[in-house]
């Protein structure tokens, strides 16, 4: 059995779940849990489960070390104020080298070893001379990672055309491709500023529905086919497989609404 706890980080919108081991845990008490870049000091969720026990053994959780102590606190407390000094820093610097990036954030280790900082760029970027510089005047070890706009939108986090929390930043472990074609498959408008996420590419529950299309549609013909209604032939105009109608232009003009239970296979007129 593994004990798991739902752990909140300052730098990391998503809940982590963690193994918390033997330690028995309560809502809003503050851990070291070991992550890949290093410990990390945590909250314990309120809305998240604490001490549940689970059997799936396969899946590799992070390691809740022990309960934070004064000095972790103390320590996350001075990491916050260096981290807007370190960004106010190194955008001064980004300026004066003329280097085409954007900062978007920085994050120091728990234990003060190393110092990240996030940015987004078109192309790759020459930062050496930048990387010199912040290690000279920063006295620490210094990191430059380049991120994508979807990145970007998941580290600062917002609110999406829906009204909720931004799915990356609430939610989703990894980012899944989206195509223009899962909109087409769906009816929905190709206006890019509706279909478009606040990190300008397409929005991530654009996938979320397109098996369900694709498996609902499975049978019926494509748009802009022929086919012969009881009310005489036309052109498909539009498909809705949740009204479960197909909206017919017949050729005098007129539009019909034929059901997608009562299309067949026959119904399609070949076009020579």
């Amino acid at each position: 059995m593994v004990h798991i706890v739902g752990v909140k980080f300052r730098k990391k919108l998503r809940l982590v779940v963690a193994d918390a081991g033997e330690l028995q845990l309560a809502h809003d008490d503050t851990v070291m849990v070991e992550t890949k870049s290093g410990p990390l000091l945590g909250k314990i969720a309120p809305q998240a489960a604490v001490n549940c026990a689970v059997k799936n053994r396969d899946r590799a959780y992070p390691r809740v070390l022990r309960k934070a102590e004064e000095d972790d606190i103390r320590q996350e407390e001075l990491n916050i104020r260096m981290e807007r000094d370190y960004f106010r820093i190194c955008q001064t610097k980004i300026q004066k080298h003329g280097l085409p990036m954007k900062l978007v954030d920085v994050e120091i280790a728990s234990d003060g070893s190393k110092v990240i900082f996030f940015f987004v760029a078109e192309n790759r970027v020459d930062f050496r001379a930048l990387v010199k510089e912040l290690a000279g005047d920063l006295r620490t070890r210094i990191e430059m990672r380049q991120i994508g706009a979807r990145s970007e939108a998941q580290r600062v986090g917002g609110i999406g055309c829906c009204g909720r929390e931004l799915c990356c930043a609430s939610f989703l472990q990894k980012f899944c491709p989206v195509t223009v074609k899962m909109t087409k498959e769906q009816g929905l408008p190709l206006d890019p500023e509706k279909i478009s996420g606040v990190c300008g590419r397409l929005m991530c529950c654009l996938s979320y529905e397109y098996e369900n299309y694709v498996k609902l549609k499975e049978g019926l013909p494509k748009l802009g086919k022929k086919i012969m209604t009881p009310q005489g032939p036309g052109k498909i105009k539009q498909i809705n497989v949740l009204t479960k109608k197909i909206l017919v232009d017949l050729e005098n003009g007129i539009p019909f609404e034929l059901e997608t239970d009562d299309y067949r296979p026959d119904m399609l007129i070949k076009q020579k």
